[in-house]
Parts: structure tokens; C-alpha cells; sequence
């Protein structure tokens, strides 16, 4: 069993008898440089955590068997900290975690903000482009890891240059560093333009492409027919400018998505729309299906958007799906369109043609200008998810 304990700026002096104990109880300490020295107890083993972490800590671990281990962590551990990973690594029943306040409820406690209106983004080891996908008129949202200058410079691209920025440091300790590396960015969100939703269906505009694009309406129906879940996986195939993985992956901040394109200009566009609409962690492969299709992993849901006609494409994409999945794939010209049939009356599923008149000049008057058709085929593979 290791324990987890939580510790906060002000030190030693702000632990419960809880936490106190599980640290006089241990035969060895572990943790960063910082926290060890908030820990006056000269008695103790003390063993810095290594760096990079994630490679070295089940080593670690290994050469500490047999020992009480305590753990220290910067306030709640299961909060982007290492109790997370520690219970991912050995299974919850081997990890007792004992929390300190957390520096959101911290920062909230200070701003006056109720922390269930709040929305909270961790830039440590990750890409604050994150931050760009909440973004949203009259939002408070708390940004862990970065600095005022790196939020500021964000915003003003994003449309949100007239948004106020709180910076917040040392919470919990008497006085606050220069400098300080225990920092929290507060915003109260304010947009200039048009800001954009997260409900699938954003303007085409809000994406770079070479006219390969899942037009609005289309994606639209498309996303609600793959059903996007907190947690599941997309497969996106023939993703041209990424638009259907990266809608599917605004849906909420859980959702993950594989992009596959065959076109090494396209992958990097995919890369850089999804910089830009804040889901930098969509996964791009750069590969023609389904050959690009093995190794990944299984997909809860699977869109194909392009290459339906090449040979095994559909049948490799069943195979991979997951029991409970739904497949999704969209026809344009004559030959998918017949291809899709032909799978249709193979597997049933749900087949629909779309047809999208958008108004525009004719001389002095408006007209209809349609839009080429999209049949769409939805089908959801049999067994428990």
C-alpha cells in the first residue's frame, strides 16, 4: 500500500493529524525538491521524484517494495496529479490517497466564484491550445501551468483580446513568491466577433482547407448520427480537413479521435485546425486506408469520409469496430453511393440522401444553388458495448 498525501503552499502547518501521520509513519518519502523541504521531519528517507517521470516511476516503485511509501502531492493528488497515475499504475486498492484542498476550490474561495460554474484547463504537459475549446462569452475558467503572458497571447488570437485575467500564486501560504511557479490564470471570458459553439456544425470558415471538407449541414447530421460520448474514440477516415474528428472531439473534453489522411499536406492542415479549435490532441496518421488502419486502437465510432470505393476499406473498419459502435460513412459520387448500397442491404443501418440548397445572386434577384447530394449510411454493430 503507498499513500498518497496531499500538501499545500503553507507547508507542514496546514496538514491534518491524517496526513501528518501517514507521513511520520513512512519509511520513505517521495516527491519533488519543493515539497520534501515543506516537511521538517529529519528523520525520515527522502527520494525525489525522477525525471521524466512517467519512463522511471515503476522502477521506482519496484526498488521501493516492501516499504511504507508516502507520497507527497501539490494539494488534491487526484486532481492532474501523480495520485492519478499512481492508482493507474497499481490498481485503486493499492493506493490510499489522503487530499488537501485543491488550488481550484483555493482560487474560487478568493475570486468568490461557485466552482461548479467554473471550468478548469491544466496546461502542465499539455498544449494550451486546450484552452481555446471552452472559451465561451461570460465563462470563468481557471488555466493551470502557464503564465499571464501565455494566456493573454491565446486569448488575443482566439477573439477574446477584452477578457480579464486574474493571476492568483501561492494560494493557501501566508505571502505569495516572486515569480512563483504555484500560479493559477483566472479569466472572465469577453468575445469580440462571432464566437464559436460546441455544438457540431461550426461555420466551414472556421477551417483551412483545399475544399475537401464535410460542408456544415452535412457535418452536422453526420456528428449526430456517430453519437459522441464522453470517453470514446473516432476514427476518422479520409479526413481531409479534420473537420468531423475535431467537432467529434469539441463535444467534450474527453472524447478522443484518430484522424487518417493520405495526403501529407492535408495531415498537417488537419494538425493545425485542430491547433486552432482547441482539441491539439487529436492524433493524425498520415497513410491510405486501411493499411494506415492497423495498430490502432479500437474505435468506439468510425466515419468515412473519403476512400469509401478503395478495395477492404469497409470491411477492415467493421472488423475493427467495437461491439455497440456505430459507423458512419458518407457517399458523394455514383460508385460509393452504389458501394454503400450494397453494404446497406448487407447490414441494414439507417440510409438517408441529403440535399442542401444555399440562396445566392442570379442578377439583380436571389436563387436556389443546390448543393451535389450526400447520401448518408448509419449502422451499429451488434453486441454489448
Amino acid at each position: 500500500m503507498i499513500t498518497v498525501v496531499g500538501i499545500g503552499a503553507d507547508g507542514w502547518d496546514g496538514l491534518v493529524s491524517a496526513s501528518r501521520r501517514a507521513i511520520e509513519q513512512a519509511d520513505v518519502l517521495v516527491g519533488s525538491a519543493r515539497q520534501l523541504d515543506l516537511v521538517p521531519l529529519a528523520s525520515v528517507e527522502r527520494v525525489v521524484l525522477p525525471s521524466p517521470l512517467l519512463p522511471n516511476l515503476p522502477g521506482l516503485l519496484d526498488s521501493l517494495a516492501g516499504r511504507a511509501v508516502c507520497v507527497l502531492a501539490s494539494g488534491d493528488p487526484l486532481f492532474y496529479g501523480i495520485g492519478s497515475t499512481l492508482v493507474r499504475l497499481l490498481g485503486a486498492e493499492r493506493v490510499r490517497v489522503l487530499p488537501h484542498v485543491s488550488s481550484v476550490s483555493l482560487a474560487c474561495a478568493r475570486l468568490g466564484w461557485p466552482v461548479e460554474q467554473v471550468e478548469v484547463v491544466s496546461a502542465v504537459g499539455r498544449p494550451l491550445a486546450t484552452l481555446r475549446a471552452v472559451l465561451a462569452p461570460g465563462r470563468r475558467v481557471l488555466v493551470l501551468g502557464t503564465s499571464a503572458d501565455a494566456v493573454s497571447d491565446l486569448l488575443d488570437i482566439s477573439g477574446y483580446a477584452g477578457s480579464r485575467i486574474t493571476v492568483l500564486s501561492d494560494l493557501g501560504a501566508a505571502t505569495a513568491k516572486p515569480d512563483s511557479a504555484l500560479r493559477i490564470i483566472a479569466i472572465e471570458c469577453s468575445a469580440s466577433g462571432n464566437p464559436l459553439s460546441r455544438v457540431p456544425g461550426l461555420p466551414d470558415e472556421a477551417f483551412e482547407h483545399d475544399g475537401q471538407l464535410t460542408k456544415r449541414e452535412v457535418r452536422a447530421v453526420s456528428l449526430s448520427r456517430l453519437a459522441p460520448l464522453p470517453g470514446q474514440l473516432l476514427w476518422d477516415v479520409g479526413a481531409g480537413a479534420g473537420s468531423i474528428a475535431i467537432e467529434w472531439m469539441r463535444t467534450h473534453p474527453s472524447c478522443r479521435a484518430v484522424a487518417i489522411e493520405s495526403r501529407a499536406d492535408r495531415a498537417e492542415r488537419i494538425g493545425r485546425n485542430a491547433e486552432s479549435l482547441g482539441v491539439p490532441g487529436l492524433a493524425v496518421v498520415v497513410g491510405r486506408a486501411p493499411e494506415a488502419l492497423d495498430g490502432l486502437p479500437t474505435p468506439d465510432a468510425v466515419f468515412v469520409g473519403g476512400g469509401a470505393t478503395v478495395p477492404g476499406l469497409f470491411e477492415a473498419c467493421w472488423a475493427a469496430l467495437r461491439p455497440g459502435g456505430r459507423l458512419v460513412a458518407n457517399a458523394v459520387t455514383l460508385e460509393s453511393e452504389a458501394l454503400v448500397a450494397q453494404w446497406f442491404g448487407r447490414l441494414g443501418g439507417d440510409l438517408v440522401r441529403l440535399a442542401v440548397q444555399r440562396a445566392s445572386p442570379v442578377g439583380g434577384f436571389t436563387g436556389w444553388r443546390a448543393a451535389m447530394p450526400v447520401t448518408v449510411w448509419t449502422v451499429v454493430k451488434e453486441g454489448d458495448a
